[in-house]
């Protein structure tokens, strides 16, 4: 079963910023390889931007940008073109994308449900349990500067 990922909605998911560094992208592809490796599952991961470089395999993961229009035409293709699109598995929370990827026949995972699959522990789950957390010498820090204390 081919999965197709949507890089860029799942680094504003995991990494929780809408403005991606590099960093951000190589540490996401590290965390998607590493719970790969441990399955025989293979993906594909794409980012919008220019074509750096050729497709890069990772063992399980490959990491492609379009040749040619975006991310997400090229995963509607690679559906499209999939020997069974029923099989393929795209994951986003993109409800455009999803659309269209249904409507070539595939089907659609949101990243909570790939999260969960291959190693629910971690990931946009894991970090949701941090919520709540108070770093008590940050806000003591804070607070310190006269200009901060509202009064």
């Amino acid at each position: 079963m081919p999965y197709f990922l949507d890089g860029n909605n799942l680094i504003g998911i995991v990494r929780r910023t809408s403005r991606p560094t590099e960093e951000d992208r190589s540490a996401l592809i590290a965390e998607i390889a590493e719970r790969l490796r441990r399955t025989r599952a293979k993906a594909t991961i794409f980012f919008d931007g220019p074509a750096r470089q050729q497709a890069t395999s990772l063992g399980s993961l490959t990491v492609r940008a379009p040749s040619s229009g975006t991310a997400d035409d090229a995963i509607v293709r690679d559906v499209e073109r999939a020997r069974a699109p029923r099989e393929a598995v795209v994951v986003t929370a993109d409800r455009g994308l999803a659309r269209r990827v249904r409507d070539a026949g595939g089907r659609v995972w949101s990243p909570a449900q790939f999260f969960e699959r291959f190693g629910g522990e971690h990931g946009p789950r894991a970090e949701r349990q941090d919520v709540g957390r108070v770093d008590v010498e940050a806000w003591m820090r804070y607070f310190e500067d006269e200009r901060n204390r509202g009064g």
